[in-house]
């Protein structure tokens, strides 16, 4: 249960001695949830659920229990928000996958794919951050707390939903074939592969995602490799009718 009052952290002088501006106290509290959140999701992809106490938590972020509560409710949500941070699940994301998402009608399909990987894409470079939310997932799927599943549900199912409707309309038809799904697999496996293969791209072609400049060339490019693929299927099912 959240508190009905944000919380006061350890040393903060009282509420009478504090200038109350509403912005100063919203900027202080949205910097401590970013440093409880990013302080869970390094202790949670380095020891994992069971063995990663609030109380930890909260020394390591420099806060009380009582704000580490606030803001996430318990430790289980805590949990929960460090592991969808960069999911297809997460809330600025899942917006992409309804009806005014990447495959609204009418978009372009070079526009479509550009939104769709700039979804898929999260800050990969030089991202601490990123490569904790990378080790949480791999631990994840090791030592099971229940929260894939629902990426699965939550995220993932929704997105490849809206891909094969955008991929539906670009073909003609009213619901998926095999070859429409198999297709929307093969240009979701392009960002996946340098998600999670990051640290070998990292290894091997550094340049590849170095800034932001480069991670933004990275989108360019698959989109152009997908709308490239679509084009190849419909020459291929032009061939065959």
């Amino acid at each position: 249960m959240h508190s009905s009052t944000e919380p006061v952290e350890a040393g903060d002088p009282p509420a009478d001695k504090v200038d109350m501006s509403r912005r100063g106290c919203r900027r202080d509290g949205e910097a401590s949830r970013e440093r409880i959140l990013l302080t869970a999701l390094r202790l949670f992809a380095a020891q994992g659920f069971k063995n990663t106490s609030t109380r930890e938590i909260a020394k390591a972020a420099q806060v009380n229990i009582a704000a580490l509560n606030y803001y996430f409710g318990d430790k289980a949500g805590l949990y929960r928000a460090a592991f969808t941070l960069f999911s297809p699940s997460r809330p600025d994301a899942a917006v992409q996958h309804g009806p005014n998402g990447f495959s609204r009608p009418g978009i372009p399909l070079p526009q479509a794919m550009h939104e769709l990987f700039r979804e898929l894409l999260p800050p990969l470079a030089s991202s601490q951050e990123f490569q904790w939310g990378l080790r949480l997932l791999f631990r994840e799927l090791t030592e099971p707390t229940g929260l894939w599943q629902e990426e699965v549900d939550q995220g993932i199912k929704p997105l490849h939903n809206a891909l094969t409707r955008l991929l539906c309309r670009e073909f003609n038809r009213v619901r998926p074939d095999a070859d429409i799904e198999r297709l929307a697999f093969c240009i979701v496996s392009m960002p996946v592969h340098f998600v999670v293969w990051h640290d070998v791209v990292v290894q091997i072609a550094p340049q590849l995602l170095g800034n932001e400049a480069a991670v933004q060339a990275l989108t360019d490019r698959i989109a152009t490799y997908a709308c490239d693929m679509v084009h190849a299927e419909a020459r291929r099912r032009e061939s065959q009718a």
